[in-house]
Formats: C-alpha cells, structure tokens, sequence
C-alpha cells in the first residue's frame, strides 16, 4: 500500500522488535513463567505471541477457563519476570542504530504504537534514556482493540495531529503490519521478528541500513 504522493510527516514505531530486539528474552521469560504453572513452552506458542498484547497471550496459552482478574495477574507476573531478566542487558538490546536513527529524524513528530504493557514501556524508555525521543505513547491498553485492528495506530495519528497517510510505521510483526496498512499508512518493516513482511514499502535488518536512509529522505519533506 504505498502513497508515494504524500509526504512523510510524522514517524510511529512499534516497540517489541523494533526499539529493541526483545522477543528472545521474552521467550525465556515466558518458558520460565510458564513452568511455574506445569506448562512446557513449545514453539508454536512462541510463534503465536508475536504482536499480541499479554491478556490474548495468556488466553492462548492457558485456555478461557480463567477469569478476568487470573488474565491480568499471570500477564504482570509474567512481565515482571522479564524485566527482571532484562534489565543488566537492555542497552545490549537495543535494536542497531536506533538512537542515531532517532537523533537524525527528531525534527518529525514521532510516536510509540504498541500491545507492550505500560510498565514495559516505561522500562525501556526510562532504562535506556529514550523518552526525550517520543512525542507521543500509546500503548495496547489505550484502545479497545489491539494489533492487528487499526485503532492503536490511528490514536497515535490523532494525537500527533498528523494524517494516517502521512505518517511512517516501523514493525517487525505480521499482526503490526496489518494494523498498520488497515490505518492507511506505509510501513518499513524490520526483520528481526519475520524475514518476509508481506505490504511493506521496504525491509530491512536494522536501522543501520543503507536504504531506510535513502528510501526515507526521498520521501520526508525536508526542513
């Protein structure tokens, strides 16, 4: 779905996979958690956690026979797990290039787009210092419907006061992508969740890369 008659305005970014390269020490939180309850983590349930936000993980992993209040609490369970896991190695998480990448574009209005729990946001823009960066945050927990419905992407839209068209998306998820090209807006995808993200403009394996430079400046409006 590319516009290539509208200029980039704003950038929205997923979190997981694309500010930091989390999915590894999330499988090994959720391995360790879910043996706490008797269950063997195997890798189809990894698979299936991509992108979704922890009360459908839990679900999933669990069955619908627990109630509202066990969802929400196995979920925090689970995350306080990971950022204890997480927190000595987060700067080494950091997906390559990203705090370069945002000090070069930080003349555009830039957003955070994800299903992540709000204390795994802040954990990571307090932990490696990247709050200064985001303009705007929205997280799974602020719209009804999470990824791979629009409605995330399109909050983060409407509180940057930039169009959808207009606006860039990074993600690494196929959930991520579908949400964001159901919101209008192009996306980059970044490879270290899927190698092949069907509808995105270009992907790539970092913010290092070479292309999302070219590919990107060809498309902002210059200031």
């Amino acid at each position: 779905m590319s516009l290539p008659n509208q200029d980039i305005e704003a950038l929205i970014f997923d979190m997981d996979g694309v500010l930091v390269d989390s999915n590894p020490m999330h499988r090994r939180a959720w391995e360790v958690f879910n043996l706490r309850y008797g269950l063997e983590t195997t890798p189809a349930m990894h698979e299936r956690m991509y992108g979704k936000r922890n009360d459908e993980i839990v679900r999933d992993f669990f069955g619908d026979s627990l109630s509202p209040e066990e969802i929400v609490a196995r979920g925090r369970e689970k995350e306080i797990l990971y950022r204890e896991l997480a927190a000595r190695e987060l700067e080494e998480m950091l997906v390559p290039g990203i705090r370069d990448f945002l000090q070069r574009y930080y003349y555009l209005p830039t957003a955070i787009a994800t299903n992540a729990e709000p204390e795994n946001v802040n954990f990571l823009l307090d932990g490696a210092s990247l709050r200064r960066y985001f303009r705007v945050v929205v997280d799974g927990h602020q719209v009804n419907r999470p990824k791979p419905f629009p409605d995330i992407y399109l909050r983060a839209a409407d509180l940057l006061a930039v169009k959808p068209e207009n606006c860039l998306v990074f993600e690494d998820s196929y959930s991520g992508v579908q949400a964001a090209l159901a919101a209008g807006m192009r996306v980059i995808g970044i490879t270290t969740t899927h190698v092949n993200l069907p509808g995105t403009c270009i992907t790539v394996d970092n913010f290092l890369s070479r292309t999302i430079a070219s590919w990107l400046n060809a498309q902002v409006r210059q200031q």
